[in-house]
């Protein structure tokens, strides 16, 4: 009988390997190969593994909804809605490279210039990730944002990363806001943003009120944060489409789930020492 992983030893492979004790996918695989063999005596090649995960995208995506429902997903009395960028290769490397028909060149504030996609994601006052969706680099936050909000307004979700909206209330930034697209939003999607208007525009928000806004806003900064510098979401180089929406997605999934351990444990919501000392 050729050596094969069960279900739940895939799916936790998935997730530990986006931890940040391992450097990467291989380190955690050379680990399963090594000390790690007494935990999964029936691994296979590395190979397998790899397929075996990716087939196992759409339960990882299942599996992050489940943990963000079983938190405060429903609850919650708005969302925090922002984008980042997703470097996968140097922007000046010549050629056409990994995933042409979706890696292209965009602008971001955190890194300048990047090839890449954007992640956008909607988080809860207390970090849980309640959903999340890949654009194009050089779309906007606008334009990202009508996809996203049209999809969670759909019966039956082709995309089903997206989640499902908590109140329809969503905090955001300046590349947000916009009185025609706020009301098409509130009208055709019911969602409501509330983001700080255009430097340009004839709205104005108090000066209390926009440092009250950006306090709220800094909680998904610190999620991306982890998501980029603990789980590599800056880092990581997939070459295909299917590798690069799984890693996405366990890396939600194992975020959402430690903020779970966490309030099972007692401890602070997005801390990461219980996993570091693992």
């Amino acid at each position: 009988q050729k050596p094969a992983l069960c279900r739940s030893e895939v799916l936790t492979l998935a997730l530990i390997s986006q931890a940040p004790v391992f450097g990467s996918e291989r380190s955690c695989l050379r680990w399963v190969e090594g000390p790690g063999h007494a935990l999964f005596p029936h691994a296979p090649h590395r190979t397998q593994i790899n397929r075996s995960i990716r087939r196992e995208q759409p339960t990882l995506v299942a599996l992050g909804r489940h943990l963000a429902r079983t938190l405060d997903a429903f609850t919650a009395e708005y969302e925090v809605l922002d984008s980042t960028a997703v470097p996968l290769r140097h922007p000046k490397r010549r050629g056409t490279g990994v995933m042409p028909e979706l890696v292209a060149i965009g602008h971001s504030q955190r890194l300048g210039w990047f090839a890449g996609v954007r992640l956008l994601a909607a988080v809860t006052p207390t970090g849980v990730i309640t959903g999340y969706a890949l654009g194009e680099a050089t779309a906007n936050d606008r334009v990202l944002a009508e996809h996203f909000f049209a999809e969670r307004a759909e019966e039956c979700q082709t995309l089903p990363e997206v989640g499902r909206p908590s109140r329809g209330i969503y905090l955001a930034d300046t590349g947000f806001a916009g009185r025609e697209c706020r009301d098409r939003w509130a009208t055709c999607a019911d969602a409501h943003v509330f983001a700080p208007p255009q430097p340009d525009s004839l709205e104005c928000w108090e000066r209390p009120l926009q440092q009250q806004a950006r306090s709220h806003r800094q909680l998904i900064e610190t999620v991306f944060e982890r998501l980029h510098n603990w789980f590599r979401l800056g880092r990581d180089r997939p070459r295909t489409q299917s590798g690069l929406h799984t890693r996405v997605a366990a890396k939600i999934t194992l975020h959402n789930w430690l903020i779970a351990w966490n309030q099972a444990e007692g401890r602070p919501l997005l801390q990461l020492a219980g996993l570091i000392g693992w």
